[in-house]
């Protein structure tokens, strides 16, 4: 997911991406542990997209102090 892309959408969808990523990671993790994982550099993925959204909900929320 681009960076451009995410910088588009509103706090709550960015809430609600961000929930479905979690989601996603977790199960992920779960497989990975029971070694039903095929794509193991998805794991790397996920945890980047997590960083993005947080990233823009902080920046969408200084945006909102100031």
């Amino acid at each position: 997911m681009k960076a451009a892309e995410i910088r588009e959408l509103s706090v709550a969808e960015l809430n609600e991406k961000l929930s479905d990523l979690k989601a996603e990671l977790f199960n992920l993790r779960f497989q990975h542990a029971i070694n039903q994982l095929d794509n193991p550099s998805r794991l790397a993925v996920v945890k980047k997209d997590i960083a993005k959204v947080k990233t823009v909900i902080r920046e969408k929320e200084f945006k909102n102090v100031q």
